[in-house]
C-alpha cells in the first residue's frame, strides 16, 4: 500500500472520529490534544498512524467505520504500515 492511500484512508478516519459525539471526546482524551489543536497534529509524523491505530483498537468501531466508508478492515489494518511511526507490532523483550 501506497503512502498517499494510506494518508486518505486515515484522514477518512479522522473525519468518521470528529464527527461522532462519543468518539471524539474519547480520542482526544487519550491523545491528549485539544480540538483546535487537531488540524495542526495532523501535519506531526506519527498523528494519522495513530487515528489508524485508534480506529484498529477498537473492532465495532473499525467494523462501523468500514461500513460507512466501504473500505475493507485488512485495507485499514494495512494501511498504517505506510505511514511515519505506523509500525504495529513490537518486539517483546523476555
Amino acid at each position: 500500500m501506497q503512502r498517499e492511500e494510506s494518508e486518505s484512508i486515515a484522514v477518512s478516519a479522522l473525519a468518521f472520529i470528529a464527527a461522532d459525539e462519543k468518539l471524539l471526546p474519547r480520542f482526544l482524551s487519550l491523545t491528549g490534544i485539544e480540538a483546535e489543536q487537531i488540524r495542526s497534529a495532523a501535519a506531526e509524523p506519527g498523528f494519522l498512524a495513530g487515528v489508524l491505530q485508534f480506529i484498529l483498537a477498537h473492532e465495532p468501531t473499525l467494523l462501523r467505520f468500514c461500513e460507512e466508508s466501504g473500505i475493507p478492515p485488512e485495507q485499514v489494518a494495512r494501511a498504517p504500515h505506510a505511514l511515519p511511526h505506523g509500525k504495529t507490532e513490537y518486539d517483546i523483550q523476555p
